[in-house]
């Protein structure tokens, strides 16, 4: 119990730190930002200022332009403004917050004479603009009253205007002036306001400041007030967590929002999920690591057993050839006769063995993946037509009949010719030896298609079936009869040679070109089966 309340203790501790590094960190991104701002104001507003004040200055310069230009009897016969002229420049003038003054100046004999024609000036205005002209237009110094005390910027320079800041050292005051000449001639002259900002902006960043104190305060304020709202969760996160750790999933995060917190309770429901179904796959790979050990004592035991069988087999052609090999040697019988059968036992018994022994090589090469299985597409009727002729001899001798469906047309199928035709010999092989009853075989073909998970069809396949009369086999060997050296009847399958390997080949040749084979019992005898891919 001590020790859970100290659990508990420590992860409350951990929150509160948390809670106190997320306050920091909030005052000191709002710290950053304020700096920030002071200095993006410092450095980039004067400048934009100006920018902004200027481009108003040219807008207005080519709106009076466009004005002028369009006041035909002003171009073309140097009369007075029209009154719509005069009250659009009026419009500029208002709207744009701007002093503007129009005039045109000539020059006679090397005497210049000024005109000017909006708006009506007086005598002070007058000397302005002259001084001004001379200044811009010809590049003379300024001598007109107050001009010394001016100081001039360049600011903007264009083929048609020129503009510049002005600071009026008397007055202490900004200005930016534009003076150009528009296509019609005429000279326009325009002045605005350029009021310093270092003022504004130190105002405006000390505003800044105290709105930066009043919301770090009052989020600290929030912070601690519902810091609750988001420590409650992150606690009942790690308590889920706790658990999960001693293996207990039962407990899930109630998820009902769908913000951090909320994918993050998804999250831990999900790795609960996870880890509980992970755990009993190992749980269910243990068990199945458990039954391969048990599989493994098994095939242990299966190889002693067939190392017994491979010797018992061995055993008794071994003993035959060297009884009936010493009594030719010691010329036991003399007669041509009893030589004759001696050898014939011999020469039986050996070839016994030897067959014996390349179905066990054949085994073996096709369990261990050394047979290269070919897969290629080939009439699969024709090759039975063919096996079924070239058993007719040994089925005969069996007294027994091999009935096989000529009507059948060709089947396509994909496989290992050479394999399938090993198949289809066992099968038949098999049948002849084991035939009893009504003595019939019969082979037969049925077309299907593969059923996947789901119940989709899969690929078409054809099911080759070999059927005889006789015994059935125990349900409890149905199974076995692929085991090498099993033999349900061991007797009979001596008397006819028979080693218990031919069905194992069956088998394993099946298994190399995944596909499948069994045996079922029918009512009179017993059937064989194995599938292909048809090949259309």
């Amino acid at each position: 119990m001590a020790k859970e309340k100290s659990k508990r203790v420590h992860s409350v501790k951990m929150l509160q730190s948390l809670r106190t590094k997320l306050i920091a960190i909030m005052i000191v991104v709002m710290a950053i930002a304020f700096f920030a701002f002071i200095v993006v104001n410092y450095t980039l507003l004067m400048p934009y200022y100006e920018n902004s004040k200027a481009s108003l200055l040219v807008t207005s310069f080519d709106e009076a332009g466009k004005i002028l230009t369009a006041d035909k009897d002003y171009i073309e016969d140097l009369t007075e403004l029209s009154e719509e002229s005069k009250l659009r420049l009026e419009i500029i003038r208002e709207n744009k917050a701007v002093n503007l003054y129009v005039f045109r100046v000539t020059n006679f004999g090397g005497t210049v004479f000024y005109h000017y024609d909006y708006p009506q000036i007086d005598e002070m205005q007058k000397e302005i603009l002259m001084n001004l002209t001379d200044f811009y237009l010809y590049g003379l110094s300024e001598n007109g009253q107050g001009k010394q005390h001016q100081k001039r910027q360049l600011v903007r320079e264009e083929d048609s205007y020129h503009i510049y800041k002005v600071y009026d050292e008397r007055i202490g005051s900004n200005y930016l002036e534009l003076f150009g000449q528009v296509d019609a001639g005429a000279f326009v002259y325009l002045r605005t306001s350029y009021q310093s900002m270092n003022e504004s902006v130190g105002i405006f960043n000390q505003f800044i400041g105290y709105v930066t104190v009043g919301v770090v305060l009052f989020g600290v304020v929030l912070m601690v007030l519902f810091g609750n709202s988001f420590t409650k969760p992150i606690l009942q996160i790690t308590d889920i967590a706790k658990k999960m750790s001693e293996l207990d999933f039962d407990v899930k995060y109630p998820v009902t929002t769908h913000d951090e917190i909320g994918v993050l309770g998804s999250s831990i429901n999900m790795l609960s999920e996870t880890l509980e179904t992970t755990i009993s796959e190992l749980k269910t790979a243990n068990n199945e690591l458990q039954k391969d050990i048990e599989r493994k004592t098994q095939i242990d035991e299966m190889r002693k057993d067939f190392l017994s069988n491979v010797s018992h087999e061995l055993k008794t052609p071994i003993a035959l050839i060297q009884g009936y090999a010493e009594g030719l040697q010691e010329n036991i019988d003399e007669s041509s006769e009893s030589r004759e059968f001696y050898c014939e036992v011999i020469i039986d018994e050996a070839k016994k063995m030897n067959r014996m022994v390349q179905k066990l090589l054949t085994l073996n090469q096709i369990e261990f993946g050394n047979n290269q299985v070919t897969m290629e597409r080939f009439d699969l009727v024709s090759l039975i037509d063919n096996i079924m002729q070239s058993s007719g001899l040994l089925a005969q001798q069996k007294e027994a009949e091999l009935l096989w469906d000529q009507e059948y047309a060709p089947v396509d199928v994909w496989a290992d010719e050479y394999m399938v035709e090993e198949i289809v010999t066992n099968y038949i092989s098999n049948a002849i030896h084991h035939v009893e009853g009504q003595k019939k075989i019969i082979v037969s073909l049925e077309k299907k298609e593969e059923t996947l998970p789901g119940g989709t069809v899969g690929k078409k396949l054809v099911r080759i079936k070999v059927f005889n009369t006789g015994k059935q086999i125990p349900e409890e060997d149905l199974d076995k009869v692929w085991i090498k050296f099993y033999k349900v009847d061991k007797a009979r399958t001596r008397a006819y040679g028979g080693s218990g390997i031919g069905l194992s080949i069956v088998r394993a040749i099946a298994e190399s070109m995944n596909r499948e084979c069994g045996v079922e019992n029918k009512p009179d005898g017993v059937e064989f089966w194995f599938e292909l891919e048809r090949g259309r």
